[in-house]
């Protein structure tokens, strides 16, 4: 049987009608997923024996029915090795399942393997990795993003039916999903369980799917989301079948046109949204400009809150009860910093220390709690924006995914200034669906539609028609 092109739905019909050989199948995705690791270097682990083995116990009443589901590697999944893509939790190999992993599992999804990301999420490119960097299968001398690289390259690079599953913190499923030419939906904060996720920040950490369609994210979606009693930022609302909000026209839809988002992006980048969303006003969608004001606030407040948060979530990591452990000698302050700075990559160490700063005595104040209220305001933004329009439609980079070489000479703030069309989702909390609508000098471009808390299904319905043209 010929399994290169097949979409998902064609696979979980012929699982459902047992039109396929599942031994067959798994054995010339391992072996197409060999050759993409040896040439890319998407993942940190490949779980082959286990896909094997679950492969046997895969029930046919599922929503899944045995379709291959690679994990980001920050997601705890039960006996597989899971680094965060960080040396210091090499050997942690999780007990337990996340609860998106959870379910994903009990509908019949079989883990491949564990996708390689910047440490701890720290990153744009995925360039901060400590177990290699992942290459954009469109050109390898270019970046897949960050900080789900790993996720959003092999998404692009297999020929086959396939789903991943990212996280995002800043930006981090829309970037990769940019860059690599797929489709990545970030859900609003709470939507999705985060048990079982090694945190970044936890106010602001998010897990997503990631795949070739529209429609794909939406029934994984369906399958990660609901309320999770292991999870206190779990919003109290039970999951739906988000698939019912494709195939359906968005006449009389009102698209909000942020201005502020279209400022000191590539010409190219903007001529190919800008034609994207005249292409939306073709199918019956209304423009509306929108502003928000609070835009040039977003980076600064979300890098003072995310490493804040990151700060504390990592002072776990001393070499004593998690982590990395060395032999204890002096004083365990001498011992604790010996440990961390042989462990964590210089990203990592870099936003320790500037949340430590921010949350210091003396400086909390100043920078901290004054990042908190701008958050507000720019909720608040978010908020009016959607008492006008249904969906607001923007680029989702500034650029195309640059070189390595081009990477390397950009400084930290430089590297920090590439989220800035991502992050004030992130702060707010909103949904958020990257989707490819054209290329520039041959590599994609995203075309971001943002929609109000719990509104994921407005925003899957504008992509999906998009994605139909």
């Amino acid at each position: 049987m010929q399994y290169s092109k097949m979409s998902v739905s064609d696979f979980i019909d012929a699982s459902k009608n047992k039109n396929i050989d599942m031994v067959d199948f798994y054995s010339k995705f391992f072996e197409e997923t060999e050759k993409i690791q040896k040439k890319y270097n998407h993942f940190v682990t490949i779980s082959k024996n286990d896909a094997e083995k679950n492969i046997k116990k895969i029930n046919k009443k599922t929503k899944l029915k045995g379709l291959p589901l690679s994990v980001k590697d920050n997601i705890c999944t039960k006996g597989i090795q899971s680094t965060a893509g960080s040396k210091i939790l090499e050997n942690y190999i999780p007990p337990f399942d996340a609860t998106p992993i959870a379910h994903g599992k009990k509908e019949g999804g079989i883990i491949i393997g564990k996708t390689v990301q910047d440490e701890f999420g720290f990153g744009t490119f995925s360039t901060y990795s400590a177990y290699g960097i992942p290459k954009n299968p469109i050109d390898p001398k270019r970046s897949c993003g960050g900080s789900s690289g790993g996720a959003g390259g092999f998404t692009k690079a297999i020929d086959m039916p396939h789903i991943a599953i990212g996280e995002s913190t800043g930006g981090s499923i829309s970037c990769p999903a940019a860059f690599c030419g797929i489709v990545g939906l970030t859900p609003t904060y709470g939507r999705v369980s985060r048990y079982g996720l090694i945190d970044y920040a936890n106010s602001l950490d998010k897990i997503g799917p990631m795949a070739k369609t529209v429609k794909d994210t939406a029934l994984m979606l369906s399958i990660i989301s609901g309320n999770d009693p292991l999870d206190q930022t779990s919003i109290q609302k039970n999951t739906e079948d988000f698939t019912k909000y494709t195939d359906k026209d968005i006449k009389g839809m009102r698209i909000g046109i942020p201005k502020e988002y279209f400022n000191n992006i590539d010409r190219d980048v903007e001529k190919k949204v800008r034609s994207a969303i005249e292409k939306l006003e073709e199918l019956g969608a209304k423009t509306v400009d929108i502003t928000l004001s609070t835009t040039e606030y977003a980076l600064p407040a979300y890098y003072i809150i995310a490493t804040v948060e990151a700060s504390t979530n990592l002072a776990k990591y001393s070499g004593m009860r998690y982590g990395a452990q060395d032999e204890i000698k002096g004083h365990y302050n001498e011992y604790f910093s010996a440990v961390r700075g042989k462990y964590l990559g210089d990203e990592a160490k870099r936003r320790v220390i500037l949340g430590t700063y921010a949350r210091m005595a003396g400086y909390r104040d100043q920078y901290y709690l004054k990042a908190l209220k701008v958050r507000t305001k720019i909720i608040e933004d978010f908020k009016k924006a959607f008492n006008k329009v249904d969906v607001l439609a923007a680029p989702t980079m500034p650029i195309i995914a640059p070189q390595f070489k081009d990477i390397e000479k950009l400084t930290p703030v430089e590297t920090y200034a590439m989220d800035t069309l991502t992050v004030g989702p992130n702060l707010a909390g909103i949904p958020m669906i990257s989707i490819p609508c054209g290329t520039s000098k041959d590599m994609p471009v995203g075309l971001h539609l943002l929609g109000d808390h719990l509104e994921e299904g407005k925003i899957i319905q504008v992509a999906d028609a998009f994605e139909k043209i």
